[in-house]
């Protein structure tokens, strides 16, 4: 009886976020997100058809029940099985994009053949493996999701579902004379770096904004995307970032997600917080092995033998992205702040110079940038710059006896001032 109530939960779940998601693709004309969508109409991601599919298999999946059949050992054997398909097809993709980029390759078709007969084999071979492997994750999620104590009776609700899959980018948009999203869009997964390019330039030139187009690692609907990868550390952390979302959006934290940038910021900061928790005790629980070890590197003292040394030869530090970007964000807002917008757009791309000759590619470093990127303050430093929510959100966390008393706090919060009413 238990089960069945469960599973009616969560299939009121599901619909709960079909239904968000159907009111959110059909806005007012009057809204200003339709403006922005006159440019992304045709591109836009399909989220009902994905997560009809997606909820069906996981479904049909529950209904076996396989991963409580299996030893540890087998878990361990199915996981690494399926990292290792992975890895494979993100590879031969990688080759098979560089062929068709490749502009001495004029038969494309030959050229690409063996590729693709490969990555038909790896697709096929994921789609037996993939549904066991998720299954088998989830289950080691959701057990420590109720060892933390965010469960009802055992059990997460809503329960921890996700699937590993191609994801969309997302159209970022601020206003040129203030860092702030205001507006998220997602579109297809296959737009090339021209396309995207011309997406932004479209949207920057029309509505005289600040735009971007951004690669994202998962994504909250039920159940919830997750980029593919082979890097286990990084999966379950993410598995669990979307879940948290998930269980936000049953509460006042999450429902009011958009309604403000403090709000906005309060999620993912909660979110990254928790996911990174709870996905390093599942590594400690189920993959010890794995443990991310705390290594430094170890420097030597050498004495030379000049007076005026060589500089090639002096130990240089290491160029720090997240200081960097923190002084860039600080500064950029600082100019915006003054109203020296085109000054401030210079200089932005400035430091992207300075960043690109550090080894970091960056397409663009702009407003829109630092809307999207500056929400995830779980760490000190970086995009965020001087802004107080995540700090507060931190604060409240290293004053919370556990992960679950946090979460649950904050989780029924509706504006930033009740954050720092209670992380003083």
């Amino acid at each position: 009886m238990f089960e069945r109530i469960l599973r009616g939960i969560e299939i009121t779940v599901i619909l709960i976020f079909l239904a968000a998601l159907t009111g959110y693709s059909n806005p007012s004309l009057t809204n200003s997100i339709e403006k922005i969508r006159a440019y992304t109409r045709g591109i836009e991601f399909d989220y009902t058809e994905w997560m009809a599919g997606a909820a069906a298999l996981k479904a049909q999946a529950a209904s076996v029940n396989l991963p409580q059949t299996l030893d540890r050992e087998t878990q361990k054997r199915v996981v690494g099985e399926y990292f290792r398909i992975t890895q494979s097809i993100l590879d031969k993709e990688y080759q098979l994009s560089q062929l068709y980029a490749d502009p001495s390759v004029t038969d494309k078709d030959s050229a690409t053949q063996p590729i693709r007969h490969e990555l038909a084999k790896l697709y096929e071979r994921q789609r037996e493996v993939a549904p066991l492997a998720e299954a088998i994750l989830q289950e080691q999620v959701a057990q420590v999701v109720a060892e933390t104590g965010l469960s009802a009776g055992g059990q997460p609700i809503p329960n921890v579902w996700y699937r590993s899959t191609p994801l969309p980018m997302a159209l970022i948009v601020s206003p040129r004379d203030r860092i702030e999203q205001t507006a998220n869009i997602s579109v297809d997964t296959d737009l090339t770096v021209d396309e995207q390019v011309k997406l932004e330039d479209d949207v920057a030139r029309g509505l005289d904004v600040s735009s971007l187009v951004v690669q994202i690692g998962g994504v909250g609907v039920y159940p919830t995307m997750v980029a593919r990868t082979a890097n286990l550390n990084w999966l379950v952390n993410t598995i669990a970032h979307e879940w948290i979302h998930n269980y936000l959006t049953l509460r006042p934290l999450g429902i009011l997600y958009n309604k403000t940038p403090e709000l906005r910021t309060m999620n993912e900061t909660t979110a990254s917080i928790a996911g990174d928790e709870i996905g390093m005790l599942v590594v400690e629980k189920f993959y010890p092995e794995l443990k991310p070890s705390a290594s430094f590197p170890e420097f030597e003292l050498v004495s030379l033998p000049f007076d005026r040394p060589d500089p090639e030869t002096l130990l240089r530090p290491p160029f720090d992205f997240r200081a960097q970007m923190h002084e860039t964000r600080i500064n950029a807002d600082a100019l915006l702040a003054e109203g020296r917008i085109e000054e401030a757009e210079a200089y932005m791309e400035e430091r992207r110079q300075v960043f690109l000759r550090n080894g970091y590619l960056l397409r663009k470093i702009n407003q829109a940038y630092f809307a999207f990127h500056g929400a995830y303050a779980d760490v000190p430093g970086g995009a965020a710059g001087e802004d107080p929510v995540g700090p507060a959100v931190r604060k409240l966390r290293a004053q919370s006896d556990s992960l679950a008393d946090f979460v649950k706090a904050i989780s029924w919060m509706s504006s930033f001032e009740q954050l720092q009413e209670r992380a003083r």
